[in-house]
C-alpha cells in the first residue's frame, strides 16, 4: 500500500524504496546519460583548452627569446656587450636557437668574439631617426667588421647601400683612430647608412683573432667604440 504525500508532484514513498538522487528524480533514463556525457565531455574540454593555452603561450615565449639578440650570456662593456660563448659548442639552448634562426655561424671561441650595441654610452636606445658619431678605438684583433645588425631585406628599387666597414678599409686619423658616422643621411668621411625609417637600431662589431676572446674580463669603456648621439629628427 502506497500513501501520497501533499507537495510531492505525484510521487509517492514506500518503506524500503530507494529514492532517485538528488536534481535527477525528474530525469529519466536517457536524460541521465545526457548529464553524465556532457560532465565527462566538459573535463575533456577543460583539458584541451589547457594544454591549447600552454602550448600557445610556449610558442609565444620562445618566439619572443629568439626574436632579438642573445638573452643569457653577455658581458657589459660601457654602451656594448659582449657575447664570449655565442659560438661555444656548449652554448645555453637559446644561443643555439636564436644562431638557428638567423642562420648565422657565430664565431668560435677560438676565433674572435661578438660585440653588439643597441644603446648609446648616455644608456638611450639607438633610434632609426637620430645620427650617432661610433669612434676610438678596438680591442686588439688581427680584423674586426663593425655592421648594421638585423637590416632585414633591402627595399626593392632601393640601391644597394653600404652594411658595414672593416678595419682595413676604414679612414682613419693620423693616429690611427677611426669616426664612423650612423645616419639616415648622407655624411662625408665613414658613412654607415641607417637601413630603416624609423625604429630601433642594433650594432655588431665582430673581433677576429683577439686575444681578448679568451678573457672578456680585460675589457674595459675605454677599449671599445664611443657611441654618441649627434641628434635627431624633429
Amino acid at each position: 500500500m502506497r500513501l501520497a504525500i501533499p507537495g510531492s508532484s505525484g510521487r509517492s514513498s514506500a518503506a524500503g524504496e530507494t529514492q532517485p538522487a538528488p536534481g535527477t528524480g525528474s530525469l529519466g533514463g536517457a536524460g541521465r546519460l545526457v548529464v553524465r556525457v556532457w560532465r565527462k565531455s566538459s573535463v575533456a574540454g577543460l583539458a584541451v583548452y589547457a594544454l591549447a593555452l600552454g602550448g600557445v603561450l610556449g610558442l609565444a615565449s620562445a618566439d619572443w627569446a629568439t626574436s632579438g639578440g642573445y638573452p643569457f650570456g653577455g658581458v657589459q662593456v660601457g654602451a656594448w656587450t659582449a657575447w664570449p660563448r655565442a659560438g661555444a659548442a656548449n652554448s645555453d639552448p637559446y644561443t643555439r636557437a636564436v644562431n638557428a634562426r638567423r642562420g648565422e655561424i657565430p664565431l668560435a671561441v677560438g676565433e674572435g668574439l661578438l660585440l653588439t650595441a643597441a644603446v648609446d654610452d648616455q644608456g638611450q636606445a639607438l633610434d632609426a631617426t637620430c645620427s650617432y658619431r661610433i669612434g676610438g678605438g678596438t680591442p686588439p684583433a688581427r680584423a674586426w667588421t663593425l655592421t648594421v645588425a638585423g637590416r632585414g631585406p633591402r627595399d626593392a628599387g632601393q640601391p644597394p647601400l653600404r652594411e658595414g666597414f672593416t678595419s682595413t678599409e676604414v679612414l682613419r686619423a693620423a693616429d690611427g683612430r677611426f669616426t664612423v658616422v650612423l645616419a639616415p643621411e648622407v655624411q662625408p668621411g665613414n658613412w654607415l647608412p641607417i637601413p630603416r625609417a624609423s625604429g630601433p637600431v642594433r650594432l655588431a662589431l665582430r673581433l677576429y683573432d683577439t686575444p681578448v676572446a679568451a678573457s672578456v674580463g680585460s675589457l674595459d669603456r675605454d677599449s671599445v667604440p664611443a657611441i654618441t648621439r649627434l641628434g635627431c629628427a624633429s
